[in-house]
Formats: C-alpha cells, sequence, structure tokens
C-alpha cells in the first residue's frame, strides 16, 4: 500500500471537535478517545466481513470487531436476517418471548457449569449482578478481584490496589466512596499466594471472587499454571463464591468458554459481548441453586426494561449457532477463526524474531495480544510487570503504522485483539506484511 502525506483522518478531526462540544471528551466510552496512543480517534461510517471503512474513507482489516462480539465479522448475513426479521415483529415488549429461553437453552448447551441464565443489557451489569448475588447467598460482603482485570465500572470494582497482599482497596476514580471500596479486595494477577493471604486473614467474609480467566483487559496475560484451579479450590473450601467474568471470552476463547480450556467449574459465569450478535446484551448464569436467589424466584432483586429484548436474543442465536453449527462435517466458523488467530499469532512471533523487537504473543481461540517489550527475555504476568515492562513508544509508533497500512488494532497495548470467521488468509497475509513493515518503522 502507498503511503500518502495528505492528511488521512480530517473529516474524523472535524467529526472529533464536534463531539467534544456536546460529548464528555467526545467519546462515549474512555478508551476510544485514543489516549493511549495520541492523535485524533478514527470515526467509522461502515463495515464488512473483516473490514471497516472510516469517514475519510480509509479501509482496514479490523481485529477489534466492536471489541469482540463480531465473531462472524461486520453485518454478517445470517445475524443481519434475524435482526431485520425481528425488527419488523417488535423491537421491544416488556414481557417474555420464546427467543429468551431459547438462547438460554443454547448457552447452557455449550456451557457445562451453567445450568440457568438471567439476561441483563451489558457485561457491567451481568457482573454487578453476579456479586450482588454471591453477597446474598454467602451472607458476607467481601470481595476479591485482580488488579488489571476489568470488570465493568460498578462502585465496587473500580478498586486500585493497596500495599501489601491483604491490603483493603482504595476508589480509583471520584464518585466512588470509600466505604464502598473498602468491601473489595485486591491483588496482582496470577498471585495465588497472595489469594491464599487473603483467605487466611479474611476467609469468613469472602463472598466472592471474581476474575478474568484471560487478563484480556491489561493486555493478553494468560493464567500460569494451577492459577485458576488454585482459586476453584481456595474458593470451595471456604465456601466463597468463584465468578469467571467471560463477558470478553465466553465463546471466544472456546465454544465452552475460556473455562472449558483450563477445565474450572466455576459457581457463577458473566457474558457479553458474542451472546448478543453485535447488540448490547450481558448475562449472568450458574449453578441453579445459586441462581434461584434471583428474583422473582429467590429474595435477591435486578431488573431490566429491555433485559432480554426479542432483537439481542435473536441476533445471539443467528450468532452461536452460525458459529458453531458444522455443515457436513466442515469445520465450522469459529474453528476457522481459531485457525487465522493462530497464524496470525504464529507470524507475529516469528517477525519479532526477524525484526529484533522484543514481543509477548499470546492467543486462545479467536483472540490473541502482544505486548511490546523494553527488554527481550521480559516476561508479563501481571498488570504491575505490564506496567513496568512494556514499550508504550514504540507500541504507538507501530499503532499509527498499522493504521497508514490499512490494519486497524486496538488504541491501547492494554486491549485483546480479535479474529473473525470473515478474516481469510489473504487479511492474514496482508496484515503480517504490514506487521513486518511497521515493526522495523517501530524500531526507532
Amino acid at each position: 500500500m502507498t503511503l500518502t502525506t495528505t492528511d488521512r483522518y480530517a473529516r474524523s478531526k472535524e467529526l472529533f471537535a464536534a463531539a467534544q462540544a456536546v460529548i464528555p471528551g467526545g467519546v462515549n466510552s474512555p478508551v476510544r478517545a485514543f489516549r493511549g496512543v495520541g492523535g485524533t480517534p478514527i470515526f467509522f461510517a461502515s463495515g464488512s466481513g473483516a473490514h471497516v471503512e472510516d469517514v475519510d474513507g480509509n479501509r482496514y482489516i479490523d481485529y477489534v470487531l466492536s471489541w469482540g462480539p463480531l465473531l462472524l465479522g461486520h453485518a454478517h448475513p445470517a445475524v443481519i436476517q434475524a435482526i431485520t426479521e425481528q425488527a419488523a415483529r417488535g423491537t421491544s415488549f416488556g414481557a417474555p418471548t420464546a427467543l429468551e429461553t431459547e438462547l438460554a437453552e443454547l448457552v447452557i448447551k455449550l456451557v457445562p457449569s451453567i445450568e440457568q441464565v438471567r439476561f441483563v443489557n451489558s457485561g457491567t451489569e451481568a457482573t454487578m449482578s453476579a456479586l450482588r448475588l454471591a453477597r446474598a447467598h454467602t451472607g458476607r460482603e467481601k470481595i476479591v478481584k485482580f488488579i488489571g482485570c476489568y470488570h465493568g465500572h460498578a462502585d465496587m470494582l473500580l478498586v486500585q490496589a493497596g500495599s501489601g497482599v491483604a491490603t483493603l482497596g482504595l476508589p480509583d476514580s471520584p464518585g466512588v466512596p470509600a466505604s464502598t471500596a473498602a468491601a473489595t479486595l485486591t491483588v496482582e494477577y496470577n498471585d495465588l499466594e497472595a489469594v491464599t493471604e487473603l483467605f487466611r486473614v479474611h476467609g469468613d467474609s469472602i463472598a466472592a471472587v471474581i476474575v478474568e480467566p484471560i487478563a484480556a483487559n491489561m493486555g493478553f496475560v494468560l493464567p500460569e499454571p494451577g492459577f485458576l484451579q488454585g482459586l476453584r479450590d481456595l474458593t470451595r473450601n471456604h465456601g466463597t463464591v468463584l465468578i469467571m467474568d467471560e463477558v470478553m471470552t465466553g465463546f471466544r476463547a472456546a465454544p465452552g468458554g475460556a473455562q472449558s480450556v483450563w477445565g474450572i467449574d466455576p459457581d457463577l459465569t458473566c457474558l457479553g459481548k458474542v451472546i448478543g450478535g453485535g447488540l448490547p446484551v450481558g448475562a449472568y448464569a450458574g449453578k441453579k441453586e445459586i441462581m434461584q436467589k434471583v428474583a422473582p424466584a429467590g429474595p435477591m432483586y435486578q431488573a431490566g426494561t429491555l433485559s432480554g429484548n426479542p432483537l439481542a436474543m435473536a441476533a445471539g442465536l443467528a450468532m452461536l449457532h452460525t458459529a458453531f453449527d458444522s455443515i457436513d462435517g466442515a469445520p465450522t466458523p469459529f474453528q476457522r477463526a481459531a485457525g487465522r488467530a493462530q497464524t496470525l499469532a504464529d507470524g507475529m512471533r516469528s517477525l519479532s524474531e526477524e525484526t529484533g523487537v522484543p514481543l509477548q504473543v499470546g492467543n486462545v481461540g479467536t483472540m490473541f495480544g502482544f505486548y511490546f517489550l523494553k527488554d527481550a527475555g521480559a516476561k508479563v504476568r501481571s498488570y504491575a510487570e505490564a506496567k513496568q515492562r512494556v514499550d508504550a513508544d514504540r507500541f504507538t509508533r507501530f499503532f499509527w503504522a498499522m493504521c497508514e497500512r490499512g490494519v486497524y488494532l486496538a488504541p491501547s497495548q492494554f486491549e485483546a485483539g480479535f479474529v473473525s470467521s470473515a478474516h481469510d488468509t489473504v487479511d492474514i497475509a496482508v496484515t503480517l506484511t504490514a506487521a513486518r513493515e511497521s515493526l522495523l518503522a517501530a524500531r526507532g
């Protein structure tokens, strides 16, 4: 691709200036502001398959995919048809529909640990409700979360770490009461010893441990051997609810979620993104004994006007059936996407060696991620290590070089990437060619 000297993003700059006058920061979700890479956010106009086009007419191979939901790519015909047909029948009734039951049954079929499902409208709602349910079930107040794992913007989850393994959390955002944050205990991801110490000190008062099985909001950090199973053992021994936040990894890492990859049987699971087919949706789900405490079956109250709305349910059904149903024994769309993700990750590992740019590359299923490291041989296993060991400036140079070569990645080194079934071998080859050139350009 020939790089131009004209302003590729002139219209995006105009739109961003207008947006800042009426929307805080000009965006409706902070990472979209491009603070992690500088410059002006790119405004998009359309998407089809593995590609998107911005308002300036630039086309990109897309590895953000709406931050994960678009497992089949943009505007997949089956999903669009399901949404269109349902919209013609009605967008929302505020009453039960058969689609809710059908999607719940499919989720239960795909994820063995789940026995009952409650649909909500976002991942934040799912995690917030799951934690309230854990407290209702156990009669306890404290929760454990891992530094760098993002579980939505509920007050009790916007907490940063204190010093020491048993330090109570402090609010990480203005507007979060200290009394709310005080019930949240924080430790570094992959530090099972620290979690064990928390249980030694607070075990009788911990209602839940919530964890991303793959820490995909601090980049892409895999669990160390024995870490997830250690959490399962500790929580089971102390009567604590183990919550797997699979809003991102659910149906992305594997049909049964990341929990199936590591063989973990959590008490509750939070889902989102893929199960809505690209529409706003979330769910918390798990063991019937616990889920039966949710109103109206039980006393733990949670409600939502648009929860389980038929548009999202129809889109989710189309997404999951299309992604995981095999036709005549052929590989499923999910399997094809996972294969492309493996090829992409392997290619990035090879390019790291070829160019001498140290990268830590990871991939599971249809997800991937890579860190630019300050030093070859360094490893990132936690958020603390990520902050110390990554080369943010080099990533910024790489990000913009990839955009100029027609490849769109997340505008932050601390976000995972995604591959869809629409990405073909040509897309991967073009991406790796662009990555080689961009890595050389980013060396500085």
